[in-house]
Order: structure tokens, then C-alpha cells, then sequence
């Protein structure tokens, strides 16, 4: 097994986390390698779904027609309890600014992943499957790694390998957090009597259990604090039919019968942790690596892509000689409180789902709520993505937002012109006074001219969507002080 034993960037970890970070790193410019345990890619039973910002980030990379043909909106759950998309007011203004949350749709982990290796082939970084991470040493300049495949030197060493992150362990970063309560299960299964078994999420007083909405889809999640100390420990060992179908057995309290599994099942926890920094050092953590929680409502795949995107042009930058390495500290300030949220969100959920009389009463009176307009748009926004902001601060109110889906007059769109990566810079001025003061950053950002009479006359898009500056007049101040923040010196 060939590995480059001298990488500026080695990435451990090649499912949709490394992959998308791996790709961002390479339209930044930065010579990067993805080094994977695995010899074959994940097939397993995970995210169905993904967010909003998932769906724009694979917009602004030109990726997401791949995936038209899976055009069913998605809404989502909170705690099992499900949100009707004919409650939603689908002409809030946040929603309505982000077109891509019609695309929020039912698209599996392992569909994206395939569609991001794909990219990542095309960019010609390389994947080396089949290669252990047994040894992080961090000097002064850059991360000796011990391999499986022998020893390698790479400047930057980015863990993207999950929840029991090696790189994590390795890099000594501590893990605080909550541990498990529950066990659950998912996968694709044959049942014999589905007839005894009820249909959405269904509660008892050992757990819950949920056929659909997927045909086959089926997923348990038992509250026994004992199991869930073994499954935790025990991610490695396979799940079995029999291990499905006990645990099927208990929360239903019925003698069902699972004949056969037509995708390999997961077992899963409510473990809830964050990895104290997302930096140390030359290391730095995404995804799983740097965050785990219950998977409720595909969060944790949608929060690691974010994590991709975020970190991907930063590190890029700095591996490239074009920022300084104080840019990657704003990755930890961005994304840590993105994280952190979504952690409690999901803690919420557990506190729904358990079968004690008090958890039962308070189900009814959060569907109440999710049965309003209010309340199901409301949930909806916060499954979907659409209310993120991040660490930028401005004197506009949309900086620090993901920049809304712009059509421009000639009938492009804004993200149309940032498959390569990069900056975007919209002018709407009348003399290009804009593109005139960005023009010595002309080598990372591209300028959208464009007529249209519209309130938004400047804005300064960052490479992970993120508006940087933005302007209503074209008189207004802080491109000059934008650019250099975050698209460094000139």
C-alpha cells in the first residue's frame, strides 16, 4: 500500500466528512491525501437525509443535480413526533431565502458519500483504503503519523475518522459530554407479520420503535443504561438478525419475526459529547471526530458536512502560504456553537422519548405545539438549517448567514459561478466600484457583475457560503477590512 509520506494535508477519515473536506482543501489548492481504515466504503444503514446547508453546499460545487431525482421534501421529526409539511408556512421569509430547502431531501449517507467520492476522483486527490492510524506526534513542523502502511510526515492532520476518533485519542483531546442512556438499532429489514407492528414511532415503557418511512426502514431505541455502557464500547462487533430482532421483541412487546436484513444494521447510542478543541496543534478534529450525539432527525451528518465546508477553504488557505494559521481559529469559534446547539437538540429529544409517565405527558403537550403552524415551522427551520449564522459580525444584518439563492439578471444564479471554489464578490454597482477595490484578490475571488435593482448591492460571499460583507449602497464601508480578514493581505 502506497501512502505520500509527505502530505501538507493528510485527512483520516473517507466517509462524507473527509471526502467533502478533502475535496474543499483541493479547489483551495493544498496538496491533501485521505487515508481510510476501511478497504471498502461504508454501506451501513445511517442518515437518510440531508439539510438545507448540506443541499447549498453541494450546490455551490456544482454536485447537487446528481441528486434531482430525489425530490421529496423533507420535514423531519422531533422526538418521533412528526411535523406535517401542510402546516408549515413555507412562505417564511427564511425559507423562502433558501430555494435549496426544497431540496432538504430523504438522500442516504451512502448515496452521498458514493456522489462525493466521485468528486473527489475527479480532482484527482488519492484515497488510500485499508491504512490504520497507530501513532500522532505533533512537532513543530507538522504531525509525524505511524501508520499501518509505515511512518509518514504531513504538515496538517485533519481526524475525520468518528466518534471513537483515533486521531482524537491520539492527539490526547478530551471528550466531555453526557453518556448513554438508550440503545437503538436501524436497518432495512424482511419482516414475517409486520401486521403486529404499528406504523411511525411507537412507544412502550422499555423504549420505542419506528417501521417506515422508507419501506423495510426499521429502528429501535431501548432505554437500559446497562446495554447502552456495552453497545457503546462494543461499536465494532456486528449487528446480527437475532440482535435486531430481540431488540424489536422488547420495545414492541409482540413476537415479531425478522427474516432477513437487506442492509447491514447499525447500533447506536444517545452518547453526547464535544471534543473539548477542535484544534491542537497541527491536529484538528470534523464530524464525528469532534462531536457525537443520537442521530435523531440526520443532524449528525448535515453538522460534519458543515464542519467540512467551514474548515475546508480556511485550511486550505493556510496550507497554501496565503493566510496566516490564526485564520483556523476562527473554525473552532464557528462551528463549536453550531455543534453545541445541536447537541442540545438532540438531548431534548432523549428527554421526549423516554417511557416514563412524565416523559409520555410531556409528548402530548410538545405535539400540541409541533400541530400548530407556528410550532411546526418553527421545528421545521431549526431541522432544516435555514437559521444558522456564524461568527462574522458586520453592520448588515445577513452577515454571518449563508447567502440566500440569488438569480442574477442574465438568468444565472450566484452559487452558478463558485464550482470552483473561492470567493464571490456581488457588484451591483453602476462603475464596478466593488470589483475595482476587490481586483488585488483577483486570484481567489471571483466578481458576479450584475445590474439588477435590487436592495442588496454588495456582497462578499466566503467560499463555505458564508456572507463575509454586504452592502445596500455603494457607498457603504468594510469590503477593504472583509477581504483582508478572510481572504488575507495584499
Amino acid at each position: 500500500m502506497f501512502v505520500k509520506h509527505a502530505a501538507e494535508v493528510t485527512v483520516v477519515g473517507a466517509g462524507p466528512v473527509g471526502l467533502m473536506l478533502a475535496a474543499e482543501l483541493a479547489l483551495a489548492g493544498a496538496d491533501v491525501q485521505v487515508l481510510e481504515r476501511r478497504t471498502e466504503p461504508d454501506l451501513d444503514a445511517k442518515a437518510q437525509s440531508i439539510n438545507v446547508p448540506t443541499a447549498e453546499a453541494l450546490d455551490r460545487r456544482g454536485l447537487l443535480p446528481a441528486a434531482t431525482d430525489l425530490d421529496q421534501r423533507f420535514t423531519g421529526h422531533f422526538a418521533g413526533l412528526p411535523l406535517d409539511a401542510d402546516l408549515v408556512d413555507w412562505a417564511d421569509a427564511e425559507l423562502v431565502a433558501h430555494t435549496a430547502a426544497d431540496r432538504c431531501r430523504t438522500m442516504t449517507q451512502s448515496r452521498l458519500e458514493a456522489l462525493l467520492a466521485e468528486h473527489l476522483d475527479r480532482l484527482g486527490v488519492p484515497v488510500h483504503r485499508g491504512v490504520d492510524v497507530v501513532a500522532v506526534d505533533d512537532t513543530a513542523t507538522g504531525v509525524r503519523v505511524g501508520t499501518s502502511a509505515g511512518p509518514m510526515h504531513t504538515t496538517w492532520l485533519v481526524g475525520c475518522d468518528g466518534g471513537h476518533s483515533t486521531v482524537r485519542r491520539l492527539s490526547g483531546i478530551e471528550f466531555p459530554g453526557t453518556a448513554a442512556e438508550f440503545v437503538g438499532y436501524q436497518t432495512i429489514a424482511e419482516v414475517a407479520d409486520p401486521e403486529k407492528l404499528g406504523t411511525g414511532w411507537v412507544w412502550s415503557e422499555r423504549g420505542a420503535y419506528r417501521c417506515g418511512p422508507q419501506p423495510g426502514r426499521v429502528a429501535t431505541l431501548e432505554f437500559d443504561s446497562v446495554r447502552a455502557r456495552s453497545a457503546r464500547d462494543d461499536r465494532a462487533t456486528p449487528v446480527t438478525l437475532d440482535e435486531v430482532q430481540a431488540s424489536l421483541r422488547r420495545v414492541s412487546a409482540t413476537d415479531v419475526t425478522v427474516t432477513a436484513l437487506r442492509a447491514a444494521p447499525t447500533r447506536w447510542t444517545d452518547n453526547t459529547r464535544q471534543a473539548a478543541s477542535y484544534r491542537r496543534g497541527h491536529v484538528l478534529l470534523a464530524g464525528d471526530a469532534a462531536h457525537v450525539h443520537p442521530p435523531f432527525g440526520g443532524q449528525g451528518l448535515n453538522l460534519g458536512i458543515g464542519d467540512a465546508v467551514n474548515l475546508g477553504w480556511k485550511l486550505g488557505a493556510v496550507a497554501t502560504g496565503r493566510a496566516s494559521d490564526d485564520l483556523l481559529d476562527t473554525y473552532d469559534a464557528e462551528r463549536r456553537p453550531v455543534g453545541a446547539w445541536v447537541l442540545d437538540w438532540t438531548r431534548a429529544q432523549t428527554g421526549l422519548m423516554r417511557g416514563d409517565p412524565s416523559s409520555a405527558a410531556l409528548r402530548v403537550v410538545v405535539a400540541d405545539l409541533l400541530g400548530t403552524s407556528a410550532g411546526a415551522t418553527y421545528a421545521v427551520k431549526k431541522i432544516s438549517g435555514v437559521t444558522q449564522r456564524v461568527g462574522p459580525v458586520g453592520d448588515h444584518d445577513v452577515v454571518g448567514t449563508l447567502v440566500p439563492d440569488l438569480w442574477l439578471r442574465d438568468g444565472s444564479r450566484l452559487v452558478d459561478h463558485g464550482h470552483g471554489g473561492g470567493f464571490l464578490l456581488l457588484d451591483r454597482t453602476v462603475d464596478g466600484a466593488f470589483a475595482r477595490l476587490a481586483a488585488p484578490w483577483g486570484d481567489v475571488v471571483t466578481t458576479v457583475v450584475d445590474d439588477e435593482d435590487a436592495p442588496l448591492v454588495g456582497a462578499l460571499v466566503r467560499p463555505d457560503g458564508v456572507i463575509a460583507w454586504a452592502a445596500d449602497t455603494v457607498d457603504a464601508p468594510g469590503l477593504d477590512d472583509a477581504l483582508r480578514r478572510w481572504a488575507g493581505a495584499r
